[in-house]
């Protein structure tokens, strides 16, 4: 999939990979390469990942670490590059601080939803918790950008796109269809997202 990109920016130079992007894109990068190698990946996985509070393996900064963590090369290369796709657009939109702050917010509140409610016994990784947070938001400040889809290839508005990933979420967590995929996450981050845009008083592009 894929987007009109325009100079829309009110508060940064507009930048295809701006601060935070880039160093999220290359911490998850270095991350993936240590969990790739037997004695750090080992380490990295028990202490980094989000286990289950009944396990007797969770730590509180596994709300943040699992974020960096991700099952495979398939899993990395879909969350970085929607992370890069739609992060960059609200990152240049906002600015980096309201985008960090934003970006690990989403991530922590994907994590404690799917504990309480989805969690399971297996543990968690991976950035899907806030990059869908920043799928929530390109759709809330972007709501009329197109967006291209691959399969079919045809153009949807933002808006429109998020309604139906957040609706296909929400019956595959409510069903349980798709088993291994932290669904309930998914939607945490997209409304810690819409609570905190509400709770920040940010207005979409059509405003300005």
């Amino acid at each position: 999939m894929s987007y009109t990109s325009n100079n829309y920016s009110p508060n940064t130079a507009f930048s295809i990979f701006p601060p935070a992007v880039k160093h999220l894109l290359i911490i998850n990068g270095l991350f993936f390469v240590g969990l790739s190698t037997p004695v750090v990946g080992q380490f990295l996985f028990q202490f980094g990942a989000l286990w289950p509070i009944g396990s007797g393996l969770f730590q509180p900064w596994q709300l943040v670490t699992y974020m960096f963590l991700h099952g495979g090369f398939g899993h990395i290369f879909m969350n970085l590059f929607a992370l890069w796709m739609f992060g960059q657009a609200i990152e240049n939109f906002w600015g980096t601080k309201r985008f960090v702050y934003y970006y690990f917010l989403t991530g922590i509140g994907a994590a404690l939803l799917h504990m309480f409610i989805g969690g399971g016994g297996a543990p968690t990784v991976g950035a899907s918790g806030a990059v869908y947070g920043i799928l929530l938001a390109f759709g809330m400040m972007f709501p009329e950008r197109p967006i291209m889809l691959l399969i079919p290839p045809i153009p949807i508005k933002a808006k429109y796109f998020v309604l139906i990933f957040g609706g296909l979420e929400l019956f595959n967590g409510v069903v349980g269809t798709a088993t291994g995929v932290a669904h309930f996450a998914h939607l945490g981050g997209m409304l810690v997202g819409y609570i905190l845009i509400k709770y920040w008083g940010l207005k979409g592009e059509r405003y300005y």
